[in-house]
């Protein structure tokens, strides 16, 4: 990574704004996993090190109407959860954009914590409104971005607001593009890359991308099945994105052979839990009515083989619909191997989203090398875009 970070400069007794992620699920004003605020917190403790003047935090929650506060996404309870984590105490400025807010940061005790209300509930800040990220920008004299799963978005939190001073990357987001970057600039090979969810639209850049780069693309989930249907395959009542079949079959001839497909697979007679299964050989049709909603044994044994010899692994999206228990193995039993593997010394890169959400749910997330924090700033990497909020930041 050829961007300063916190390490590079001096913050004692400046006034640190820092843009972390703290997008946290709340159910009745209580955080039902505190992941992202846990992330941050050795950033937050390494610039605490550096005896600052304060320090102010500010981030989205949610998706509230552009503009419009909804108190249902206020970060009043994640002010609440950092105190404690953090064990010390946390103020809280219900208006971002007030001169109190400024005054209640100017008035925090050196090596204070305050956090600012939602981001979003500013007009202009989804725009990466300039006069906007002014207003952010009093309340420090060194910005530090550590939101990793925002840096693919140009907002006034974001982007526009590290023009208007020093910008360096936190702790979170020097890791982040450390472990992304290396996997894509140069990895220890082989290379394999995993590619899973419903949509091969959504991820037709990033597959062209590491077909480039990686030895082996291995595929699973619903985007498989647009594989197969252009292939000239009857998929039954699995899912199939019509409008990207010649997509597909373009990626199948310039694969080279990289790019490897489930052999076998669950389906089922209906999309839920309980329906009937069988597994088939996908060189089979998939009798009408019946979808593919898994990968099956043989693709996961065939599957391992490839990934045994490999060095690094990059894996995005669920080989199948995970979120119902029975059809759920496949992408368990990846997540097994990528965990054996990982004890074994190779790199195993979780892409953010459903493959986080996957592992988490397999008990492995701590077996991994990397984590992801990241979904859609993770994909955008493997596309091999530049991300606005990493480029607003120094140069080393």
């Amino acid at each position: 990574m050829n961007k300063q970070t916190i390490r590079d400069i001096d913050l004692k007794g400046k006034r640190v704004l820092v843009r972390v992620d703290f997008n946290v699920p709340i159910e009745n004003g209580k955080i039902t996993d505190d992941t992202r605020i846990t992330a941050a917190l050795p950033t937050l403790k390494a610039i605490l090190d550096k005896r600052p003047r304060a320090v102010v935090l500010m981030s989205h929650l949610g998706r509230p109407k552009d503009g419009v506060p909804d108190p249902k996404f206020s970060l009043r309870p994640v002010a609440d959860e950092l105190s404690k984590l953090l064990g010390k105490p946390v103020a809280f400025a219900e208006d971002a954009t007030s001169e109190a807010a400024v005054q209640q940061a100017n008035s925090l005790p050196d090596g204070g914590v305050l956090v600012l209300e939602n981001t979003r509930f500013y007009p202009g800040e989804t725009k990466n409104d300039p006069e906007l990220a002014k207003k952010f920008a009093r309340f420090g004299e060194v910005f530090v971005n550590d939101a990793f799963g925002s840096a693919h978005r140009a907002h006034s939190s974001t982007e526009a607001v590290a023009h208007l001073m020093p910008a360096v990357a936190g702790l979170l987001m020097e890791k982040e593009l450390d472990y992304l970057a290396t996997a894509l600039e140069n990895p220890k090979r082989p290379f394999v890359a995993i590619l899973g969810g419903a949509k091969v639209s959504d991820k037709i850049k990033v597959i062209e991308s590491l077909l480039a780069k990686a030895d082996k693309v291995l595929i699973g989930g619903g985007m498989a099945n647009t594989f197969f249907r252009a292939q000239g395959r009857k998929t039954g009542a699995s899912l199939v994105e019509e409008t990207a079949l010649d997509t597909a079959k373009g990626l199948l001839a310039k694969a080279g052979g990289k790019l490897v497909l489930p052999v076998d697979g669950v389906i089922a007679d209906a999309f839920k839990n309980d329906a009937s299964t069988k597994t088939i050989s996908l060189s089979e049709d998939v009798p009408e009515g019946w979808q593919i909603l898994d990968i099956g044994p043989k693709t996961v044994e065939e599957y391992r083989k490839i990934l045994n010899d490999a060095k690094t692994v990059v894996w995005n999206g669920p080989m199948g619909v995970f979120e119902m228990e029975n059809f759920a193995k496949g992408t368990n039993a990846i997540a097994q191997i990528l965990a054996d593997l990982t004890s074994k010394g190779v790199i195993t890169i979780i892409g953010g989203g459903d493959s986080a959400a996957a592992v988490q749910q397999a008990g492995l997330a701590d077996k991994m090398t990397h984590i992801s924090t990241g979904g859609g700033a993770s994909l955008e990497l493997l596309e091999g875009q530049v991300l606005p909020g990493v480029a607003a930041l120094k140069d080393r």
